[in-house]
């Protein structure tokens, strides 16, 4: 099956084609085209993305990416059997752009077409590219991969899941208000660092130390697993409130010693998010036997939360999955995979339309 996908989320405009097989045992995925076409550059002097301007330039691009698409894979509009595009989470008007494309495109090419969860998305991206110890063998699923817990870390979501198939899931836990990438954008702000905030805060963390700063662990010793990063976020706040000057040059430490505060401060919060992250995820692999942990969604990039949660992980015996770097991000290729997925179980069917509080 060859799947066509477009994701318009938020800010990335996205097209991909898959040649999907293996069914629900061995799915396994060649990508043909996976194109991405970031609007950082144009959102960072507003410090996030603003979402009339995402959907103007999703508009743009689209056809420039299909065009550039097609010539990549020859005979392109002969070998496509399902269109697939996000309908949500995400923001409203940029997700139209992406589904009225798409509708107009399997009109054009009398395709089936349906609609994909974008965390859904996220949560297949690791089949795209993981393998087993042999190279030449694709990753297989079987039943003893399973239990596996799930932890989702993106910019609007956080969430842990217990599955028992691909196709079978139960949500565990998640936010109660700020997801973790929100977070890590609203400290970068507060930092005065350039958006996206999350790279920003990593790499300056790279320079601090992670104890330097005793910050909140929120709803850690909760016996649950909801999230909760608001309050966490806001005591970084009254830190730089009470601690940093607003205007260094003011300050008769010099600048040196301002960017070494600042670092300090990105290395603390950024540990304190991730104790949270992974010891939840720990605690719900060992209340439910579980055997695998896959870590996906935009914050799965951060490398210290991934070396963590995979560190830990071995260390109890537990497989560890993660989608790599490029696929981590918003893409199109997660998206076929998703809709490969969904095909093969026939799960719930997503109405095309834009639904911005769309959940798993």
């Amino acid at each position: 099956m060859n799947i066509l996908s477009i994701e318009t989320s938020c800010d990335e405009t996205a097209i991909a084609i898959l040649k999907c097989s293996g069914g629900l045992r061995k799915p396994s995925f060649e990508i043909l085209a996976n194109e991405v076409s970031s609007q950082i550059k144009i959102h960072r002097p507003f410090g996030g993305v603003v979402p009339n301007l995402a959907k103007r330039e999703h508009i743009k691009n689209l056809p420039k990416i299909y065009q550039k698409i097609k010539k990549e894979v020859i005979g392109l509009e002969k070998k496509i059997d399902l269109i697939a595009v996000t309908v949500g989470p995400g923001l409203e008007p940029a997700l139209w752009t992406g589904i009225n494309f798409a509708e107009n495109l399997a009109k054009e090419l009398k395709k089936p077409l349906i609609g994909v969860n974008h965390m859904e998305g996220h949560l297949y991206g690791f089949l795209l590219s993981q393998k087993t110890e042999n190279p030449n063998d694709k990753l297989q699923i079987t039943k003893k991969m399973f239990p596996v817990i799930g932890l989702v870390v993106s910019g609007g979501h956080t969430i842990i899941l217990k599955m028992q198939s691909l196709t079978k899931w139960e949500k565990l836990g998640e936010t109660v208000d700020d997801a973790a990438g929100e977070a890590f954008d609203k400290v970068a702000r507060i930092l005065s660092l350039q958006y996206p905030g999350g790279p920003e805060i990593e790499k300056l963390a790279k320079q601090g130390n992670p104890k330097a700063i005793t910050f909140p662990r929120p709803m850690l010793n909760q016996h649950n697993y909801d999230f909760s990063f608001s309050g966490l976020k806001t005591s970084v706040l009254y830190y730089v409130r009470d601690h940093l000057p607003t205007n260094a040059p003011k300050w008769k430490a010099d600048l040196s010693t301002v960017a070494l505060a600042k670092a300090d401060i990105a290395a603390s919060f950024q540990q304190a998010a991730i104790d949270v992250l992974t010891k939840k995820t720990m605690r719900a692999a060992e209340e439910f036997s579980a055997r695998s942990v896959i870590l996906c969604g935009g914050v799965a990039c951060n490398k210290t939360l991934r070396e963590t949660i995979k560190k830990e992980s071995e260390r109890r015996g537990l497989d560890f999955f993660a989608p790599e770097m490029k696929f981590n991000t918003d893409n199109a290729a997660m998206i076929g995979a998703a809709a490969y997925i969904h095909s093969l179980a026939k799960k719930r069917v997503y109405k095309i339309e834009a639904d911005s509080n769309l959940n798993l």
